[in-house]
């Protein structure tokens, strides 16, 4: 008697991931090619929108320069300088709440509260209380970020299985050994999907952050080219932008893969 073998489930799917990834390029591609014909003619003035191909001209212009690296740089130590406050707390609340129920009932209801308040409307106050300098920009990006970050870890946390639990404690596991060996990577899938997101936030409210008197960075130059109506410069910098959210997220998915490979997957990655 023979063993029928089950096979993967992207092996049972009805498409193959290749052949749709080559057709996921059609409609950007018809949209570029309607978007640069349309400028071609005159229907897309250059104040409106400029053309694809102006677009990328300025930005080799920029990059060659080292103006568009200079001011990336700059925009990417405030996210980082950000983040890493965000990453700071967004931990240690999560631990303190998921750890413990005098935790979760001290500190869980003032996030719940911060929640409820959109971080962007925290910046009349922040630029009352901090200034127009780097402060706010920061203290903006790490709000923003906290949120997520403390959620999924303390869900991950409190969603660990209470029988890996006692396993873990009747092999004499306690205390910080019983975090570190079993809570803390039980509750590593929810983290990364916390970091995801709060790396997509970073990236959304930085763009705000960065109209609050940027003399440098990605928002200063977005400022400088409204103020002559360079829509070339503006489209750059908005690719930018986009392209840090899309840079972060696959940076955090190849961590999780490399953090995670313990884990069994049902679909290949």
């Amino acid at each position: 008697m023979s063993l029928a073998v089950t096979p993967r489930i992207s092996e049972a799917l009805p498409w193959r991931w290749p052949q749709w990834s080559r057709a996921r390029w059609l409609s950007p591609l018809v949209l570029l090619a309607l978007w640069e014909a349309g400028s071609r003619l005159g229907v897309i003035p250059p104040r409106v929108l400029a053309a694809p191909s102006t677009v990328a001209e300025t930005f080799w212009t920029l990059t060659v320069s080292g103006e568009l690296p200079s001011n990336l740089a700059v925009s990417l130590a405030r996210a980082g300088a950000a983040l890493l406050i965000a990453l700071a707390v967004a931990i240690t609340l999560g631990l303190v709440a998921g750890l413990s129920r005098w935790g979760e009932t001290l500190v869980d209801p003032l996030m719940q509260i911060k929640r409820t308040i959109p971080s962007l409307a925290l910046t009349p106050l922040f630029i009352v209380w901090f200034g127009i300098g780097e402060t706010p920009k920061i203290a903006l990006i790490a709000i923003a970020a906290t949120f997520p970050l403390y959620l999924n870890l303390f869900a991950g946390v409190r969603g660990v299985d209470v029988r890996l639990v006692e396993a873990a404690r009747s092999f004499g596991l306690s205390g910080w050994s019983l975090v570190r060996e079993v809570i803390l990577p039980g509750a590593l899938p929810s983290f990364f999907v916390g970091l995801r997101y709060a790396l997509g936030v970073s990236v959304l409210v930085l763009v705000v952050a960065e109209q609050i008197n940027a003399q440098a960075g990605l928002g200063y130059l977005i400022n400088n080219a409204r103020d002559f109506l360079r829509t070339d410069v503006i489209v750059v910098c908005l690719l930018v932008y986009a392209l840090l959210g899309l840079g972060a997220d696959a940076f955090v998915r190849t961590l999780e893969r490399k953090a995670l490979a313990w884990r069994p997957s049902l679909v290949e990655q």
